[in-house]
């Protein structure tokens, strides 16, 4: 993957003085979102694709309102999915999104997806290519269905794309956590993730489509 090879060739360019053994998992973190629910009921789910979970889910923890988010895979077509296979069963880097919706509400949480993704590309997301990077947004039921489409239909209209919004808007199947290792990434691997996001482009074309104003 381009992401895996964007590590290496940083970790051979700055030796294993930079490499750091992984940190503990963030507090509080839990990889299942039922049980956070659980604990958590007046908490709502929101389930996006914008390519590499890894900058997807430090995007959405800086939104006030957000509880929690989870990278994991999810839209594919067999179970237990892990990094290794994801790609093969037919599913996409995701996150899932705790929020209040006293605090936030859906609509502000796709206006803040639709500025973090490249809605044009069908192929991937950046520098990574292939359909399991491909940007989605997962509804939970009829009403986040809806806004979802008003939404993209708002962007479609807007002019701020020239090219055609392809970003799929599909039904929420099984969301399997990813391996704790890229829970928190940017937080256990501060260094490595900022060198990943800067060399895949993601910030250079939020910048420019968006203007300099654009929080990333």
């Amino acid at each position: 993957m381009t992401r895996i090879l964007l590590i290496t060739l940083f970790l051979i360019a700055w030796t294993g003085a930079m490499a750091a053994p992984p940190a503990a998992p963030k507090p509080g973190k839990t990889l299942e979102g039922s049980s956070t629910m659980e604990n958590k009921p007046n908490l709502q789910v929101a389930t996006f694709a914008g390519g590499c979970f890894w900058c997807v889910e430090a995007d959405f923890e800086k939104v006030p309102g957000v509880v929690q988010v989870i990278s994991g895979y999810t839209g594919g077509h067999q179970e237990n999915p892990n990094y290794e296979d994801y790609a093969g069963k037919g599913y996409v880097e995701a996150v899932q999104v705790l929020y209040d919706p006293r605090k936030v509400s859906y609509e502000k949480l796709l206006d803040y997806f639709w500025r973090h993704v490249d809605p044009t590309d069908a192929g991937g997301q950046f520098v990574d290519r292939g359909p399991q990077y491909r940007s989605v947004i997962f509804y939970q039921d009829q009403e986040q269905e809806r806004l979802a489409q008003e939404s993209k239909r708002e962007l479609a209209h807007s002019g701020r794309f020239k090219k055609p919004i392809v970003t799929e808007i599909v039904k929420a199947n099984r969301f399997y956590p990813a391996e704790d290792y890229h829970q928190g990434y940017y937080q256990k691997n501060p260094v490595r993730y900022k060198y990943y996001r800067w060399n895949s482009g993601r910030d250079q074309f939020l910048q420019r489509i968006w203007g300099p104003g654009q929080k990333v």
